[in-house]
C-alpha cells in the first residue's frame, strides 16, 4: 500500500455482501490501491457464528435498526427493516438461504433499459462465486469463493412439510436454483460444516493480507465529494476525526438499498426541491434517488405440534454444547429450511408466493416466544406491485432516513398473500401434518385473513430498487455498467440497483451484481 493512507485507487463504501466481492475482485491487481470502508466494527460476535441465532442480532449495535414511517395500508404500523452492520453487512446476519431468483426476473431487467443484465449474462456470475457441494454443473459452480452447502441438520419435520406440499400439488424439485424455480424443496444455505460463511468469510479474508487492500472499520462515510460534476473521494468520520479520503479513480457505493441513496442524497444528488427541503444544497437533479423501493413482505402461520424435535429449547446447554463441539445440532439450523415457489392463481408468469416453512414459532422476527413446539409457514410476496422510497430526515449524516415501503397498497399484493395462507392452511391439513398438529396459534381459525395481514404483516429483509439501474428509464440512477448518471467517477453496486425485486432472497443475486460490476470496472 502507497505511504499515503488518504489516496487510493477505488474507495468502496460498504462491507456488505456487495462490498466484500469488489475488494477482493479489485485487489486482485496489485497495482491497484483498494480502500474498503465499513461504519460497523469487526465480525467478532458469536450470534453471527451460530446459524439459528441470526435473530439476536437485531436492534444490537450489530444492527442499523431501521424502521418504516407509519404504512398507511397495514394499520398505520412502522415495519422494523433490519440490515447487518459490520464485516459482511447483511450476509452476516440474513438467514443463509441461498436463492437466486428467476431467469425471467433478469431478462426483465434487460427488457428494462439495461443490457448485459439478461440471465444468459448473469448465470456465470452466479457460477463464478460459487462453490456448490454438490459440485459444477450447467447450472451451479464448484470452486469459487462463495460456499453453498446441505443444511447440516435438518429437522425430521421438513420431510412431513415437503410430503404436505406435495399433496396439495406443489411438485417436489431438486433444485430451486436451477431452470425451473416452481416446487418444494430443502433450502440450500450458506455455511461451511454448520457455521455461517458470509461474504466477509468468502471474499474479504481471503484478500486480507495483500498490502494493496486497506480495510477501515467504524469509519462512518458523512458524503461523496465532488468536483463539479466529478466524486473525488468521500468525507469520513472515524472517532472525534473527520477526513477527506481520495479516490484516483472511483467511488463506489456499496451501502445497500437504505444506505447509498442516502450517501447520495446528503452528497447533493436526488431530487432538487427534496434536498432543499432539508437544508442539503443541490449539486445534482436527479429525482429517482431513493425511488423504487421494494420489499417482500411476508405474514408466518404458526401451529403447535406434538412432534418434539423443532427448534424449541435450541439455545439451551445441550444444544450450544453439540453446536461447539460438532457444529451440528438445532443451533446450525437457519430456522427456515424447507422453500416452495408457488402460483396462487392461473395466468401468472412465475411463482407469486414463496413458503419458507421451518420446526419453529417465529413471529414478531423472533421477539416474541411460545412455550411449547411449534412449526411455521410463512408466505411471502416475491413480486410486489408496490413500491416505495427512501429520503433524508435531516440534513445530518447521523439521523437514520425515512422510509416507506406502501405494503399492501395494491390489490393484487393482497390478494396473493391472501391466498398465501389459505394455501398455508391446506398444506397444514394434510395427512403427513394434520396427524402431528395440535391446533393453529395464529392467525387463529376463526381470524379476517386480510385484517390479520395488515395487523401482523412484516418484512423480510430484502430492501431493493432505490438506485435503479437503466440506460433509459426516466427515474433511472445507474447506467447499464452502474455508472451515477451525470456524475463521473461514482458508482452504485449493491441491491439499491435492482429496476425490480428477484424473486426470492436477495443476497445471492446481490453477490452477482457486484462479481459482474468488477469486470465492468475492470474494463474502464
Amino acid at each position: 500500500m502507497s505511504r499515503d493512507r488518504k489516496s487510493f485507487d477505488y474507495v468502496i463504501v460498504g462491507a456488505g455482501s456487495a462490498g466484500c466481492v469488489l475488494a477482493n475482485r479489485l485487489s486482485a491487481d496489485p497495482s491497484t490501491r483498494v480502500l474498503l470502508l465499513e461504519a460497523g466494527a469487526r465480525d467478532r460476535s458469536l450470534n453471527i457464528r451460530i446459524p439459528a441465532a441470526f435473530p439476536k442480532q437485531f436492534h444490537t449495535k450489530l444492527d442499523w435498526d431501521f424502521w418504516t414511517e407509519p404504512e398507511p395500508h397495514v394499520d398505520d404500523r412502522s415495519l422494523y427493516m433490519p440490515r447487518g452492520k459490520g464485516l459482511g453487512g447483511s450476509s452476516s446476519m440474513n438467514a443463509m438461504l441461498y436463492v437466486r431468483g428467476r431467469p425471467l426476473d433478469y431478462d426483465g431487467w434487460a427488457a428494462q433499459g439495461a443490457p448485459g443484465w439478461g440471465w444468459r449474462d448473469v448465470l456465470p456470475y452466479f457460477m463464478k462465486s460459487e462453490d456448490n457441494v454438490r459440485g459444477a454443473s450447467e447450472w451451479h459452480g464448484a470452486g469459487g469463493p462463495l460456499r453453498v452447502s446441505e443444511q447440516r441438520s435438518p429437522r425430521p419435520l421438513d420431510r412431513r412439510l415437503i410430503a404436505a406440499s406435495e399433496a396439495v400439488g406443489i411438485r417436489r424439485v431438486a433444485d430451486i436454483n436451477g431452470p425451473e424455480q416452481d416446487g418444494v424443496s430443502l433450502f440450500q444455505v450458506n455455511q461451511r460444516n454448520g457455521q455461517r460463511f458470509s461474504s466477509a468469510d468468502a471474499f474479504l479474508r481471503p484478500a486480507a493480507g495483500r498490502p494493496n487492500l486497506a480495510v477501515r472499520t467504524r469509519a462512518t462515510v458523512l458524503g461523496v465529494v465532488l468536483d463539479g460534476d466529478r466524486a473525488i473521494g468521500v468525507r469520513v468520520r472515524r472517532g472525534n476525526r473527520s477526513e477527506l479520503l481520495r479516490a484516483e479513480r472511483e467511488v463506489i457505493l456499496c451501502a445497500g438499498a437504505i444506505g447509498s441513496p442516502q450517501l447520495l442524497q446528503l452528497s447533493g444528488i436526488g431530487a432538487a426541491d427534496e434536498l432543499r427541503d432539508v437544508g442539503v444544497t443541490p449539486r445534482h437533479d436527479l429525482p429517482g434517488v431513493g425511488r423504487n423501493l421494494q420489499d417482500h413482505p411476508f405474514v408466518t402461520v404458526l401451529w403447535e405440534v406434538s412432534d418434539q424435535n423443532t427448534l424449541h429449547g435450541a439455545d439451551k446447554p445441550k444444544p450450544l454444547a453439540e453446536w461447539v463441539l460438532r457444529r451440528s445440532g438445532p443451533l446450525s439450523s437457519t430456522v427456515a429450511e424447507v422453500v416452495a415457489f408457488h402460483r396462487t392463481r392461473p395466468g401468472l408468469p412465475a411463482a407469486d408466493i414463496q413458503f419458507h416453512m421451518g420446526a419453529a414459532y417465529f413471529e414478531d422476527h423472533g421477539a416474541e416466544m411460545y412455550d411449547g413446539h411449534c412449526m411455521t409457514i410463512g408466505p411471502v410476496l416475491v413480486s410486489p406491485k408496490a413500491r416505495g422510497r427512501v429520503w433524508l430526515r435531516s440534513s445530518d449524516p447521523g439521523d437514520k432516513p425515512r422510509i416507506l415501503t406502501n405494503s399492501l397498497s395494491e390489490p393484487d399484493d393482497v390478494a396473493s398473500l391472501v391466498a398465501g395462507v389459505q394455501l398455508a392452511r391446506e398444506i397444514a391439513a394434510q395427512a403427513p401434518l394434520k396427524e402431528i398438529v395440535v391446533k393453529e396459534l395464529k392467525p387463529g381459525p376463526a381470524a379476517d385473513i386480510e385484517a390479520d395481514l395488515r395487523r401482523r404483516l412484516m418484512l423480510i429483509y430484502h430492501p431493493v430498487g432505490t438506485c435503479r439501474m437503466s440506460d433509459t428509464a426516466p427515474d433511472a440512477v445507474v447506467d447499464s455498467r452502474l455508472r451515477v448518471h451525470g456524475i463521473d467517477g461514482l458508482r452504485v453496486v449493491d441491491a439499491s440497483i435492482m429496476p425490480t425485486i428477484v424473486g426470492g432472497n436477495t443476497h445471492a443475486p446481490t453477490v452477482m451484481i457486484a462479481e459482474r460490476a468488477a469486470d465492468l470496472i475492470a474494463a474502464s
